[in-house]
């Protein structure tokens, strides 16, 4: 017999989706405890669990999937064939279908296309700002810059500088950080600007002195000087998201965490291995934090079976690079939904902050 936590192990179904599918009758386990209420399962159900996971990553609907587990194991496999045979068909319709929509937003942005907000500015605009704060800033949100070749606007940091405020912001979908420094001398518009990462590096390479350095932008220029040293190069010709709309966040659950504890828990505890589908299909371990009744935040055991409790899942490691970037022994987690980012605070201030993307659990 399996427990429910070493079958979700062996057959690429998360314990959620465990529960799901013997609530929906789909994979019943062979007993449940009628003391903790807890799963096992037989040997035998093993190869329906591996199957099961196939056909959800193959998005087949769950009345079908019953039937074809049902004649898995018979002699006469005519319906199961039929059943593939017709969920394949959907599945190209639905891209055949999928494909004339995207054409049709093309055609849509085509016709509404503006002047990109980030368009060269028409002359140079010089902002001064404390050194120390652009390195602190920078140092808070370089880890989520984005990396990937077919979204070129997310390779660099964000520099927003509206009144006396410069917004530093990076995101690669999954996880965003933002930051900000006090300038001076910028008495024009809303100015936004993407510095590549190799830039952003070595800018932040020029920030060793207390002293004030000089951010300019010209056209499609930017530059930083901090007294005789010079870093320059051109910043990227594509549009950031407004990250301003991504900030809206349902209220949530304050928790304040111990760091070096906190980490040492993710560390050493329980993950669920490989999981990770939705973050461009990259392999990676999950955490899944949960919220006990007296605060405290829990790193669970993989195969916790308790009915109820809300629980959230990220990836392990951009919440280590999450806390790093933090750079305090206290920190505060803000858990909403778990399907709403996972937002990690400061204590001091609200205007440094990052959030993660949680992953989903079912199946």
């Amino acid at each position: 017999m399996r427990s429910i936590g070493e079958m979700a192990r062996d057959s690429g179904l998360s314990v959620s989706a465990l529960r799901f599918y013997d609530g929906a009758g789909v994979l019943v386990p062979a007993w449940v405890d009628p003391v903790s209420g807890y799963r096992w399962y037989g040997p035998e159900q093993l190869d329906d669990a591996r199957l099961l996971a196939r056909l959800r990553r193959a998005g087949m609907p769950l009345a079908d999937i019953r039937l074809v587990l049902a004649g898995w194991s018979g002699e006469d496999t005519a319906l199961v064939r039929k059943l593939l045979q017709a969920h394949l068909r959907r599945l190209e319709r639905g891209l055949s279908d999928a494909r004339m929509e995207f054409s049709a937003i093309r055609a849509l942005l085509e016709r509404r296309e503006i002047p990109m907000a980030l368009s060269p500015t028409a002359g140079a605009v010089r902002s001064t700002v404390s050194a120390p704060e652009l390195a602190a800033a920078l140092d808070a949100v370089r880890f989520a810059a984005g990396a990937d070749p077919e979204l070129p606007m997310l390779g660099g940091v964000l520099f927003d500088i509206e009144g006396g405020t410069l917004h530093v912001v990076a995101t690669d979908r999954y996880r965003m950080a933002v930051a900000q420094a006090g300038v001076t001398g910028h008495g024009g518009p809303r100015t936004q600007v993407i510095v590549p990462s190799p830039l952003a590096d070595a800018m932040r390479a020029l920030l060793i002195d207390d002293a004030d350095v000089l951010f300019t932008v010209d056209g499609d220029r930017v530059a930083l000087e901090a007294g005789d040293r010079q870093v320059a190069g051109r910043c990227l010709a594509h549009d950031f998201p407004d990250y301003r709309r991504l900030l809206r966040l349902p209220a949530g659950r304050r928790v304040r965490v111990e760091v070096p504890a906190f980490r040492t828990a993710l560390e050493t505890g329980p993950v669920r291995a490989g999981e990770v589908r939705e973050q461009d299909g990259v392999p990676g371990d999950i955490s899944v934090l949960r919220v006990a009744d007296d605060g405290t935040v829990l790193v669970c055991e993989d195969g916790d079976d308790r009915q109820g409790a809300v629980a959230v899942a990220v990836n392990r490691a951009f919440l280590l690079d999450a806390l790093a970037a933090g750079a305090r022994d206290r920190l505060i987690l803000e858990f909403g939904a778990p399907t709403a980012p996972l937002a990690i605070r400061r204590t001091d201030t609200e205007d440094v902050f990052s959030l993660l993307m949680p992953v989903r659990l079912e199946d």
